[in-house]
């Protein structure tokens, strides 16, 4: 299966975003402190996921 760098990158982002906001959660209120470990857990994973090359692919036998 082939996944391009960009969608990897989404779907990083997306649970590292999610994560964050359901841990910030757990008081039923989100304080700025913890919207802005949110925004920064987002931009984190884009940022390192789309850095990291994907694995080439195996030549066939």
């Amino acid at each position: 299966m082939k996944v391009s760098k960009m969608w990897k990158a989404v779907v990083a982002a997306v649970v590292a975003g999610a994560g964050t906001l359901s841990t910030a959660l757990t008081d039923d209120t989100v304080t700025a402190a913890e919207g802005w470990a949110a925004g920064l857990a987002v931009l984190a994973a884009l940022g390192f996921t789309w850095a990291v090359p994907n694995k080439p692919a195996s030549p066939t036998q």
